[in-house]
């Protein structure tokens, strides 16, 4: 096999250009029409039995090898979020209140690349490579979406890879790790129902924003007392709302937030907390509590196997380079935990950021932008590390 780096190096203005015009035509959950019709056009150039439509706007296309062997999956995110863009750039978004402020535009441009090189190599795989682009990652259940279309299926992968640009990292790092990388995430909504009435006579009323505010200030210790503390748990509460004057006790009060975790039995723990707390402290001040939680996704846990794949993957490309192993990355999510579920595989992080150039901004930031020279290096990543898993 070839240098697959000097390659997607050669690739560059191509993955450079599909990359840009995404960039200004941002499309968000199972609305990334144009964004699915780039993919098919572009797969379907390089002679790929394409199929599109699937969970509404998913694409998957097959590359088989010259010698039968096993499936390989390879998936990449395509969805934009509801952001308005700052960063001034000139391929800027062109939609309005919509952006791609997490890189999955680049994820899709990697994608692309991809299958060029491996199609390229084809006679020399043994096994398929099954590419999946998915809509929907930002939070609104693509991946169980594309599962339940069929997306695992007909055929079934072996193992199966992902990969995400990291601003969070310099351009050239890299994270490869097995065991848990990326947390589970959750959203919970307490709803507190009091009685509203004159705020200079609150002792007629039951007030559910002092409710409120001991509760957020009790379900601190979920973190501080109830979890270990060579654990790591968040629960964050990033909403309130109640009132609507100054001199009125409202009658209700609404907070939204977030858990999450590494560790099953962790996550569950602060779910049971939260629940114990929220009812206890609102019966406690005579409010009626509701309380409902919604699991987004589980953690991102790396199968040992496809890892060591990644990782042999990234020495014959980068030698200079040493992946960083230690895992457990950050406590943001990611739905690729869904096709882990059912297949083994490994998601790894490619730096992005550039400070020389004024790439600093974090994921979900309206100035967010990576420097673009992570696109060739994702590309022959995940190529080789398919190639890998093949071989292996």
């Amino acid at each position: 096999m070839s240098d697959l780096y000097a390659e997607a190096q050669e690739l560059f203005s191509y993955s450079q250009a599909i990359r840009r015009d995404l960039h200004m035509h941002p499309e968000i959950a199972f609305q990334e029409v144009r964004t699915s019709g780039v993919i098919v056009k572009e797969l379907r150039e390089i002679g790929l039995e394409v199929t599109s439509g699937i969970a509404r706007t998913g694409v998957i296309a097959m590359i088989d090898g010259a010698k039968p062997g096993p499936v390989i999956m390879l998936r990449f995110d395509i969805d934009a979020l509801p952001i308005n863009e700052q960063t001034g750039a000139a391929y800027a978004s062109q939609n309005p209140g919509l952006m791609h402020a997490c890189g999955h535009d680049g994820h899709v441009a990697i994608g692309l690349t991809v299958a060029r090189l491996l199609n390229a190599h084809r006679s020399e795989l043994t096994g398929s490579v099954k590419l999946l682009f998915q809509p929907a990652e930002e939070g609104a259940y693509g991946a169980e979406a594309m599962i339940t279309a069929g997306g695992l299926e007909n055929p079934a992968p072996a193992h199966c890879l992902g990969l995400h640009i990291w601003n969070e990292q310099p351009l050239g790092w890299l994270g490869i790790a097995a065991g848990p990388i990326m947390a589970s995430a959750a959203i919970f909504a307490i709803k507190l129902t009091g009685k509203g009435g004159h705020g200079a006579m609150p002792h007629q009323t039951i007030d559910p924003v002092v409710t409120a505010a001991q509760i957020i200030t009790a379900a601190q210790t979920i973190v501080s007392r109830n979890t270990d503390p060579q654990e790591a748990c968040v629960v964050s509460f990033c909403m309130l709302h109640s009132g609507e004057a100054f001199n009125v006790i409202p009658q209700s009060a609404e907070i939204q937030g977030t858990i999450r975790a590494f560790n099953p039995e962790v996550e569950q723990m602060a779910y049971k907390r939260l629940e114990e707390i929220a009812r206890g402290v609102g019966a406690a001040m005579g409010c009626q509590v509701e309380l409902k939680i919604d699991k987004l996704t589980p953690a991102v846990i790396n199968d040992p196997f496809a890892t060591a794949a990644v990782k042999r993957a990234a020495q014959s490309l980068f030698p200079d380079r040493n992946p960083d192993e230690r895992g457990r990355f950050t406590m943001a999510a990611e739905d690729f935990a869904y096709y882990q579920q059912i297949t083994p595989g490994n998601f790894f992080l490619v730096g992005s950021t550039n400070a020389e150039k004024g790439l600093v901004y974090g994921h979900h930031h309206p100035k967010f932008d990576f420097d673009e020279a992570v696109l060739p290096r994702g590309a022959a990543l995940m190529a080789q590390a398919a190639i890998e898993l093949l071989k292996s």
